[in-house]
């Protein structure tokens, strides 16, 4: 049964009902609660007075270099400061805690995307080294992490997306990139590979975490309108307030685009909330409701000479079967956050409703219904005089997939049914991390997840016979580490763990016996690195080694020059993925025009250097998709008074290839963009003004994998060309 149109319509009229109406009553009953304290073990709590709204928007600044501040910097200074509560870390708590981790991880402020667009992912996470972002047409593209998915030419896979804390990925592994709104969030955490060990490692990529405000942090009343090349428009508002022990935050968006290319048009509709009561200072909960609507087109992929020589046209295939992707989702969660002397305990449930409409080679009808809960003990404590500091936990998410699929009739018309089943999937992992203080600013981390899975197929169209099928796997990826705090603002790190990810249910089929027995994949990754932060100067540098087995590949089969069909999966064996990822800021120049302006010079640079391991049939060749350089750099002038303006560049300097047997090539090219706008922080107005690819150049910003190519296969995406934006924004 598919999720009903005129539900979601109404979810959506009722968040807009509430963004209008809640900030008078916020105004009319401001909050009186103390805020949380980050505690030493064993230090008893002290009550506090709350800070006003305004000294909490106060202490938000916009962020001038582009890597992380040290997990020791006070909470004024850091980004995303705001006044959290306990069910939500602030952005200061928010990074204090992820880099107790010993190994690559980050935290996005929203200062960091919300003075562009802030239309896609790549909004947002486009400036974190390591973080892949190819985009396809729209908001759709592939993301990935230390090479994780690169060969998924539809769809995302080898990362696990939440939003605060709650899956957005179905229960057996995919997820769309259209529920993300950059709009809609205080911050993002970003935990790459093996370091995403509290959500679970069943993936290779790690885990991205998407935080909304709440009410004790959020502005009474916002709203934004965006406009853009392409027809494209967008219009966002919310509210966010508190009344004694309650508070909420809601907020609605609006976006279309008739899209770069013919046959590519997108519009959106989201709606996300929370809200929160605090029973007392030690005891919060809060729930949650994300609903989205998504009707998009789809282009389809061209050859090199035509993703080049005409970027705007359609595959041909794609605009006579109309090709489309369209979406409603709705998802229920709560979160409940207890806290003791030393003990800190998380716990809650979740629920999604999706429903798919999604003609292309077929005509996929499908809906997703997952559950699950989590629960996270941190016991934080002195233990013979040495801080030790433990964190357990056990996940759960199940779901079905109630899936048919029919043929495609030019139009995008259902014709005779093709296949159907019932996919069910089964996730559960128990994790625990400890990290033993033996010197007061050395930590010895060691950990590990058990994680058991379940992938059963039902089939339900037996004319081709039956294709029933169940698979199960158990494994266990432990983790060893060290973290040095040298200074308070500057972290030495190292680990080795491993990480495994599971299939998703169109690997293995079960139509043969080949196409039966794909396995997980596992990884062994060595990595060391440093982070810090001085007045002038930010870095955030890791260098890692990934040794992987049975990488899932995601091969496309192409039928003719101009047809392909969806991609056969098969274990590659051994792989490696190695490579650096390096962040830079630093203030070369002050008190240009006046006293405390800045000149930022910031550069994200990612080092990719994946390849097969002496493989039976591809040798030691590199593995398709990913080029071996991404660099993104800008000089950015940043003035007090909010005013800020400068260029930058992205940049993928060498060819990289889009097959197995690396003799077809994505050719290398340079974008130049820039940037003014003016953003005083705290309540008012603020705009920009951002031209992207500015000199028109021509390139392939993506392409799908194939065992072996030829210049004449449909493969690749055209990049987007010259496009200006432009966006007003008023926060009270």
């Amino acid at each position: 049964m598919s999720f009903p149109t005129w539900r979601m319509r109404s979810y959506l009229l009722a968040g807009t009902a509430l963004v209008f109406t809640l900030p008078a009553f916020a105004r009319s009953a401001p909050s009186n609660l103390p805020p949380v304290t980050v505690d030493a073990p064993q230090q008893k709590r002290q009550p506090a007075v709350a800070p006003s709204r305004q000294q909490s928007q106060a202490k938000r600044t916009n962020r001038a270099a582009r890597v992380p501040a040290s997990a020791s910097i006070s909470t004024a200074q850091s980004p995303a400061a705001g006044s959290g509560t306990l069910t939500v870390p602030n952005g200061a708590k928010a990074t204090a805690e992820i880099q107790r981790t010993p190994g690559g991880v980050e935290v996005v402020p929203d200062t960091a995307f919300k003075d562009g667009p802030a239309n896609t992912v790549k909004d947002i996470l486009g400036w974190v080294p390591g973080v892949l972002i190819q985009t396809r047409w729209g908001p759709d593209g592939r993301i990935s992490i230390r090479g994780s998915g690169l060969s998924r030419s539809y769809g995302n896979r080898g990362i696990n997306p939440y939003m605060d804390g709650i899956p957005i990925n179905t229960a057996d592994g995919l997820f769309d990139l259209f529920e993300i709104d950059p709009t809609a969030y205080r911050y993002v955490e970003v935990y790459k590979g093996a370091n995403a060990l509290r959500y679970g490692s069943n993936s290779l990529g790690g885990a991205i975490n998407f935080v909304m405000p709440t009410g004790r942090d959020a502005s009474p009343f916002e709203a934004r309108f965006d406009a853009g090349s392409f027809g494209y428009l967008k219009t966002q508002t919310s509210t966010g307030g508190a009344h004694g022990p309650a508070d909420y935050f809601v907020t609605m968006s609006a976006q279309r685009e008739d899209g770069y290319r013919e046959h590519s048009r997108t519009d959106t509709e989201r709606l996300n909330a929370n809200f929160g009561y605090q029973f007392s200072p030690d005891a919060e909960t809060r729930f949650y409701i994300n609903a989205g609507r998504w009707r998009a087109e789809i282009p389809g992929e061209v050859t090199k000479t035509a993703a080049l020589t005409t970027p705007k046209a359609a595959n041909p295939e794609f605009v006579q079967l109309n090709e489309q992707r369209n979406i409603d989702t709705v998802r229920l969660a709560n979160k409940t956050t207890l806290r003791f002397d030393n003990t800190t305990v998380d716990f809650g449930l979740f629920g999604l409703d999706r429903h798919v409409d999604h003609p292309i080679f077929q005509y996929l009808d499908f809906t997703a219904r997952d559950y699950g809960g989590f629960v996270r003990a941190t016991d934080d404590r002195l233990i013979g005089g040495f801080r030790n500091r433990l964190i357990t936990g056990v996940n759960l998410q199940n779901g079905t997939i109630d899936i048919n699929q029919y043929i495609n009739l030019p139009g995008a018309v259902k014709g005779t049914l093709a296949s159907s089943n019932l996919w069910k999937s089964e996730n559960v992992s128990a994790y625990g991390e400890n990290s033993f203080f033996f010197l007061p600013t050395v930590a010895l981390v060691t950990g590990g997840q058990f994680m058991h899975a379940v992938r059963d197929q039902q089939d339900r169209f037996l004319a081709d016979g039956d294709q029933s099928g169940r698979r199960t796997w158990d494994i266990f990826s432990p983790k060893v580490g060290m973290l040095w705090d040298v200074d308070p603002a500057w972290q030495v790190f190292g680990n080795i763990s491993r990480s495994a990810e599971v299939p998703t249910f169109d690997v293995n089929t079960f139509a043969t016996p080949a196409s039966s027995n794909v396995d997980a994949q596992t990884a062994t990754t060595y990595e060391i690195g440093t982070r810090g932060r001085r007045p002038d100067l930010t870095w955030d540098v890791s260098l890692y080694r990934a040794n992987i087995r049975n990488e899932l590949q995601c091969l496309t089969v192409v039928v003719n020059p101009f047809f392909t069909n969806p991609c056969v999966q098969t274990n590659a064996g051994r792989t490696i993925h190695q490579g650096i990822e390096a962040g830079f800021g630093v203030a070369f120049l002050k008190s240009v025009a006046q006293q405390d302006d800045r000149v930022w010079f910031n550069v994200a640079y990612t080092y990719s250097d994946f390849r097969f391991d002496r493989d039976a049939i591809w040798g030691n060749n590199r593995l398709p998709g990913a080029p071996p350089h991404s660099l993104r750099a800008e000089v950015l002038y940043k003035n007090p008074n909010g005013f800020y303006a400068g260029p930058n560049v992205e940049w993928v300097p060498q060819s990289y290839f889009a097959d197995n047997a690396n003799t077809l090539t994505v050719d290398p090219y340079a974008l130049l963009n820039f940037k003014v706008g003016y953003d005083k922080g705290g309540a008012g107005w603020s705009g920009y003004v951002e031209g992207r690819n500015l000199l028109d150049t021509r390139y392939i910003s993506s392409t799908v994998t194939v065992g072996t190519a030829n210049p004449t296969m449909q493969l690749f995406n055209p990049g987007t060309g010259r496009s200006i934006y432009g966006g007003i924004r008023y926060r009270m």
